[in-house]
């Protein structure tokens, strides 16, 4: 259908031409066909319209050819400024609309007229020139006063500083209904481009866009973007320089500023997304674009690091007395934070960076801040001021670590390379402000254990007996430690149950289980060490192993969530009770003791099958710090050395058996040490 219309249109044009010919001797029917031509042409019918333009030509040429009168030239005139200003409408809605055939049948009219390069560099101009004033008349701050200078640190540390809301909300305002102009312009000279380059004269077969590009010039869609972006950047440029409202206002959200910026790209790698056709803008353009609104860019991360560290160097005294303040903290970290991210990630990632910058600084702050000294580590009286200081500088900065290495996750890693560093430090440092208590309280501890071998648990008088049924005194000093170190400090650093740690141990947490998981091991270890032990001295021994259980788990965390260490602990127990001849080298007791158990079979022996601890003439003290200088197997080969000096003694003796123990021993210490090499 649009061949046969295309082709009765062009064998109609051509009829046309060849009558007004024949009829232009004459002044009178010359006349007449122009008269014809302008009824034609107020009928606006689009094909027409093509037509008469072109029959309009072939006549001015005749005319030139042939000579006209001036009343000739002037009704001439006035046709061709009807066609002209019929084809300009056309055109021009064809291009707000971006209408391909009403902008086609415009530039074909002009086309004919031999006037298409002049008319599209006129509507370029045009539109070029709307772009232009829009960003002009936006960004052209009346304001010029520094209202809103310094409004970034004001409303990080909470003051109400900086410009009028309805001003600030007219700019914004403003620059969005610019961006939306921009858009417009550059997708009408866009839409106009494609269909030059898509459209060719059905005479002369001539491909408009050449008729209006020469090689070397510039696509129409990117001369105009480079007069805009020419025209924004100097708008930017002028209004960071002059220190101005708009400058205030652009540094304080540069994020938003970013978003209308990427969204105006968006938007018209969008609209002109079409298969075949060059888009709108190139990369080089974009690029031009962004980086007209840098330096709001880097003044804003320069605002933000500035609020940041003034928020690290004065907020954080007054966070070890008040939890708001560590809440404004984190309230105005995490403004910043998803400011940028929902609007750019790369802006994001700068904006950790400055995050990060501030935290390394808030690290040696705190560290310097750590009280040290007597009254930090004593742990026999209540908090001293010293202690409670501390105790607030490691919840500061736990939490400071937890609420933001909650935020970290949501990004992507990184994110989280990026803070790492700083999120370490701050949590280094915050168990530093109370891990010297909590050795100086595992100190304490441990001294009250090794009170055991002061007692003697190998009396089988009445006397001790009867002793059974009353705790032994160093378990009984132990647990009120344990107590005395729950009330007076552990409530005091432990979190809530409820609390969130945002996937990470709370420190306090961790040291407590530290604690508590050395203690038991340390029991353990030092109640093998026990010799000689009695009957009656078994079941105290026993008995104190479930005393020592219940008061940890009470006081310091649960013990069957220490894992190794309480299976340890409860293995010992039985173990104590069983009769030597209920052992066995494969007893499931045994499975979960560390190598040091086999200390308590010593007990079990003759008098010269010694002990490392008594071979070497050591003191319980000084044995437990050699095994913890030591591995598993380390201890096995100084156990394994005392039964080969036993051996040795029973075949100088020429005795004929061992005592029981020793081939269990052996037994025992092979297995537990295949098992300690499993694990590793």
């Amino acid at each position: 259908m649009e061949r046969r219309s295309s082709s009765s249109s062009v064998s109609c044009l051509r009829r046309v031409r060849s009558e007004a010919s024949d009829l232009l001797p004459s002044i009178d029917s010359r006349t007449g066909v122009l008269r014809e031509i302008v009824r034609s042409l107020r009928e606006s019918e689009k094909p027409r319209l093509v037509m008469v333009s072109r029959v309009y030509r072939d006549i001015l040429q005749l005319c030139d050819e042939r000579g006209a009168g001036e009343d000739e030239l002037e009704w001439n005139r006035e046709i061709g400024d009807e066609i002209r200003s019929e084809a300009m409408k056309v055109l021009e809605r064809g291009m707000e609309g971006l209408n391909q055939a009403e902008v086609g049948t415009g530039l074909q009219v002009f086309h004919n007229l031999g006037e298409l390069k002049a008319t599209v560099a006129q509507l370029v101009n045009k539109y070029e020139g709307t772009g232009v004033k829009s960003v002009d008349a936006t960004f052209d701050a009346k304001a010029k006063s520094n209202i809103g200078r310094g409004l970034i640190v004001s409303i990080l540390i909470g003051e109400s500083l900086g410009p009028p809301r309805d001003a600030i909300d007219a700019l914004w305002k403003g620059t969005e209904e610019c961006m939306e102009q921009l858009r417009s312009v550059v997708v009408a000279v866009w839409h106009l481009q494609r269909v030059l380059s898509q459209t060719t004269d059905p005479f002369t077969h001539v491909l408009l866009l050449d008729d209006v590009i020469q090689d070397g010039d510039a696509m129409l869609s990117d001369r105009v973007w480079e007069a805009l972006a020419q025209a924004f950047a100097r708008k930017m440029e002028s209004a960071f320089t002059k220190e101005s409202f708009v400058n205030d206002i652009f540094t304080t959200g540069y994020p938003r500023m970013l978003s209308m910026v990427e969204n105006l790209l968006e938007q018209i790698s969008r609209d002109t997304d079409v298969e075949g056709v060059l888009p709108a803008i190139t990369p080089e353009g974009k690029d031009q674009m962004v980086s007209a609104i840098e330096i709001f860019e880097i003044q804003y991360l320069c605002e933000c690091s500035r609020g940041l560290k003034y928020l690290v160097k004065h907020e954080f005294p007054r966070s070890l007395h008040s939890k708001e303040h560590i809440s404004r903290i984190v309230s105005c970290i995490q403004e910043e934070i998803e400011k940028a991210v929902q609007l750019d990630r790369r802006l994001t990632l700068l904006v950790w960076h400055e995050i990060g910058m501030a935290f390394r600084l808030l690290a040696p702050q705190a560290e310097n801040q750590i009280s040290t000294g007597p009254d930090a580590l004593q742990v026999t009286g209540p908090a001293t001021a010293a202690q409670l200081k501390n105790f607030a500088i490691c919840q500061y900065l736990q939490e400071i670590h937890t609420r933001i290495s909650s935020m970290i996750r949501e990004f992507p890693p990184v994110a989280a390379d990026e803070l790492s560093p700083a999120m370490g430090a701050i949590y280094k440092v915050a168990g530093d402000a109370v891990t010297p208590l909590f050795q100086a309280m595992l100190d304490r501890l441990e001294s009250c254990i090794l009170l055991i071998h002061d007692q003697n648990f190998g009396v089988l008088a009445m006397d001790a007996a009867m002793d059974n049924y009353a705790s032994s005194p160093y378990m009984e000093e132990l647990q009120k430690c344990i107590l005395h170190f729950r009330t007076e400090f552990l409530v005091r650093m432990m979190p809530p149950a409820n609390a969130t740690t945002g996937g990470t141990e709370m420190i306090c947490t961790r040291l407590v289980r530290n604690m508590a998981s050395r203690v038991l091991i340390f029991f353990v270890r030092h109640a093998a060490l026990v010799r000689p032990l009695s009957e009656s001295g078994r079941l105290r021994l026993a008995r104190d192993t479930a005393e020592l259980e219940l008061s940890v788990s009470r006081n310091l965390l649960k013990a069957e969530q220490l894992g190794e260490p309480y299976r340890a602990l409860r293995a010992f127990r039985p173990l104590v009770s069983l009769e030597t001849s209920q052992l066995g080298g494969a007893s499931p007791l045994l499975q979960d003791m560390p190598v040091s158990v086999l200390h308590h079979l010593y007990t079990r022996g003759p008098d010269d099958l010694q002990s490392p601890m008594q071979r070497n003439e050591l003191t319980p003290l000084q044995y437990s710090l050699w095994m913890d200088s030591q591995g598993e197997d380390q201890i096995w080969e100084g156990v394994k050395a005392t039964l080969d000096d036993y051996a040795a003694k029973v075949r100088a003796r020429g005795d004929k058996e061992f005592s029981p123990v020793y081939p269990l021993m052996l037994q025992a210490g092979s297995s537990l040490t295949e098992n300690a090499s499993a694990v590793r």
